[in-house]
């Protein structure tokens, strides 16, 4: 039975550890060490897949400094290597691993969108990306795009966080941080309900990152939105909106705009990164350019006026990240 240690540099689960709790559920006949800084929830989510058992390894933060930790965890990192077949390195921050692990098979998974590549990125045998976005950015390398894996399965709908009825509800789901713009919705709001009355325009995540106090306090006050704190099951909610925006300024590729299409919700979201690989503008979804409150506020009204065709075409376009068929490819890479 081939042996894979599986190591992340956080203890909660974002996009990067989702995709790899769902890769770890399809892969057959693989006995699995999953490591996380600390006895946080992911460690939680992933001790209750089979064939998988969970070890601490401290890889410390991005702030300045902090790869002391990964160097402090390179003799438990050879250790834990040498009874592995292969490594899965899962995100940037855990490729401050590479140097002590010479002799091993490693495969780094890079989710982000990267300003420069470090040169000890070379030494991993294997190299995959979230998107050809962030493919481009990795050169000299020879990544693999393997994009995100996405659950097609219908997910039971729980109630939604608003009370239902009345006119269609345009949502925000995510973190609320300069980044992924949700100040340009809330400024879009009273352009969408004028232009299409009784609308309401809904925001559901927090900053569990502190990331920007302020800008997180000026989208809190906003009145002209409803608010709602993040939920568990952020995909399960997509069915619940008519339209789910993401007005960010930078992104990978997009997996909340995924899951809203699985739930057969048309998305509107800006062209940047990866984001035009997930949404094809007027077959299921709407692209805008960053920064235009004026233009996603009318890309809204657009997409709530062929929601049922948008959706549909949504629904049919998003099979191509099916999770099932994203394990066979990347276990292929594993396993090569």
């Amino acid at each position: 039975m081939p042996r894979l240690l599986a190591v992340n540099a956080v203890d909660h689960a974002g996009g990067a550890e989702i995709a790899l709790l769902r890769l770890l559920a399809r892969l057959d006949g693989w006995e699995t060490t999953f490591t996380t800084p600390g006895p946080g929830p992911l460690a939680q989510q992933a001790s209750a897949l089979p064939g998988v058992r969970v070890e601490q390894l401290a890889l410390g933060g991005l702030a300045k400094g902090a790869g002391a930790a990964a160097v402090r965890s390179f003799a438990r990192a050879r250790r834990l290597a040498a009874a592995h077949d292969v490594v899965y390195l899962n995100g940037t921050v855990t490729g401050r691993l590479l140097p002590a692990l010479r002799g091993a098979r490693t495969v780094l998974h890079v989710h982000d969108l990267v300003d420069r590549v470090p040169r000890l990125w070379r030494r991993a045998d294997v190299v995959l990306a979230a998107s050809e976005a962030v493919a481009d950015r990795l050169h000299p390398l020879a990544a693999h795009v393997v994009y995100c894996p996405i659950e097609l399965a219908a997910a039971q709908r729980p109630a939604a966080p608003w009370s239902e009825g009345g006119g269609p509800v345009v949502g925000f789901v995510g973190r609320i941080e300069p980044r992924k713009g949700p100040l340009d919705l809330v400024r879009a709001a009273p352009a969408i309900r004028a232009a299409v009355p009784g609308a309401r325009v809904v925001l559901v995540g927090g900053d569990p990152y502190g990331s920007d106090r302020e800008y997180g306090a000026s989208v809190a006050a906003a009145r002209d939105v409803e608010h709602y704190a993040w939920v568990d099951d952020a995909a399960a909610v997509m069915s619940h909106l008519d339209v789910l925006v993401l007005p960010s300024y930078a992104e990978p590729f997009g997996t909340v705009l995924a899951e809203a299409m699985a739930a057969g919700t048309p998305v509107v979201a800006t062209a940047v990164g990866g984001l035009p690989e997930v949404v094809t503008d007027g077959h299921d979804g709407a692209l805008v350019p960053p920064g235009r409150p004026d233009a996603l506020a009318d890309a809204v009204v657009r997409v709530l006026a062929r929601r049922d065709e948008l959706g549909a075409n949504a629904a049919d376009s998003v099979r191509r990240f099916d999770a099932t068929a994203y394990a066979r490819r990347v276990e292929g890479l594993l396993a090569a």
